[in-house]
């Protein structure tokens, strides 16, 4: 039975080993010959096994977390982010029907200008074990009467922090539609007065990725102050949507 390595006897089983190894190198100079050979068997087989051990661990270890802030990014990636409705349980689990402006948690907003009441966004648990985020959301619509719909992420102000005209932001997401419906991502980016917009399609496969350039925008980069996107979905009427997780990451563009 392995005893978990925090509790009180897994703690005394360790502190126990390791005395008694620093024991057999102390007196390795005095013990019988027939003793240290099998000292030195036992220790090999041993060493055989935490090695084993750890190439085991270190590979689980380095790989993302699910829910945590942690996947992969590109070289040189300086920030990166996963907002919280898709790492955290929220306390608003269901939204619906999902009015104008309603959000989950300050990080996701809701917005579109149809009355008919049959628009739901919800959280769930995520229970694919391909995935590295924790939960997922879920966009329901059936009859639409509006003319707009779209999610908005509110980006935290440290993304804005250091920021550069050099700078690639990068959304990644995974996304699966009912039906086909295009879907638009629009990267908005307030400094001073004005707001600098850079809208980019996401392609049609579930695994997406777009790349907004910054060095192609009228941005004063020194004046950033708050950054969020919008994720425009085209033709809502009778679809279902799940957004099964969306990351953002900055990082020097190559130069040229």
């Amino acid at each position: 039975m392995l005893f978990p390595p925090h509790g009180m006897i897994g703690r005394f089983l360790q502190r126990r080993s390791v005395a008694r190894w620093r024991a057999a190198t102390r007196d390795a100079e005095t013990t019988r010959l027939t003793d240290l050979e099998q000292q030195v068997a036992m220790a090999k087989q041993t060493s055989r096994r935490i090695r084993d051990f750890r190439a085991a661990a270190s590979s689980r270890l380095s790989a993302p977390r699910r829910g945590q802030k942690n996947f992969p990014t590109p070289t040189g990636t300086d920030w990166q982010w996963r907002p919280k409705p898709w790492a955290f349980e929220c306390r608003d689990l269901s939204l619906a029907p999902a009015r104008a402006k309603d959000s989950i948690t300050n990080e996701l907003v809701i917005f579109h200008d149809c009355p008919l009441g049959e628009v739901s966004l919800t959280q769930s648990p995520n229970m694919r074990n391909i995935d590295l985020s924790a939960h997922i959301i879920a966009l329901e619509v059936f009859h639409f009467a509006g003319s707009y719909l779209s999610l908005v992420i509110e980006i935290p102000a440290s993304s804005c922090e250091g920021l550069k005209k050099s700078h690639l932001i990068r959304l990644q997401t995974t996304i699966e539609r009912e039906r086909p419906t295009p879907i638009y991502a629009r990267l908005n980016i307030k400094h001073g007065p004005n707001t600098e917009q850079i809208l980019l399609t996401l392609p049609d496969d579930d695994e997406a990725m777009v790349e907004f350039d910054l060095a192609y925008s009228q941005l004063i980069a020194e004046r950033a102050e708050r950054m969020w996107i919008d994720l425009m979905i085209g033709a809502p009427a009778m679809n279902k949507i799940l957004v099964r997780d969306l990351t953002l990451s900055r990082y020097p563009r190559a130069e040229i």
